[in-house]
């Protein structure tokens, strides 16, 4: 399984990354909303793991820009918004499930079996090349 981590604190992702490819998971980062669009829309991932205040772009107007898109990749947001207004927004818009910082470690990885056991583990199962 192929996980993107966006989020703009570095110390973060380099712990999120050492606990996910420690249960196997292929892992790339993000530090920015840019960053985040580049990625996504160069290769597929099966998950996405967003925090909503981003640089440059924040992550509900990635997460809006994929939805429109047409990219149903489950999304998990991080923030440390904890209003829910703001989680009403992020699911409103297209996020599987939302998560306030601070957050358990444990907590966030039963969140992502539980996204991978409802989505079979498999984001897209139709492969595209150029116009094929």
């Amino acid at each position: 399984m192929k996980i993107l981590i966006v989020d703009d604190e570095q110390i973060l992702l380099d712990q999120l990354r050492q606990a996910f490819e420690g249960q196997r998971y292929m892992v790339e980062t993000a530090l920015d909303g840019e960053q985040a669009l580049d990625k996504l829309f160069d290769a597929p991932f099966d998950l996405i793991i967003l925090d909503t205040m981003l640089q440059k772009q924040d992550g509900l107007s990635v997460l809006r820009e994929i939805r429109q898109a047409g990219m149903g990749t489950p999304v998990i947001m991080l923030t440390a918004k904890v209003e829910i207004d703001d989680k009403i927004t992020g699911l409103d818009l297209g996020a599987d499930d939302y998560l306030s910082k601070p957050f358990s470690l444990d907590e966030l990885m039963a969140r992502v079996r539980a996204l991978f056991r409802r989505s079979g583990g498999q984001t897209d199962p139709v492969l595209c090349f150029k116009d094929l």
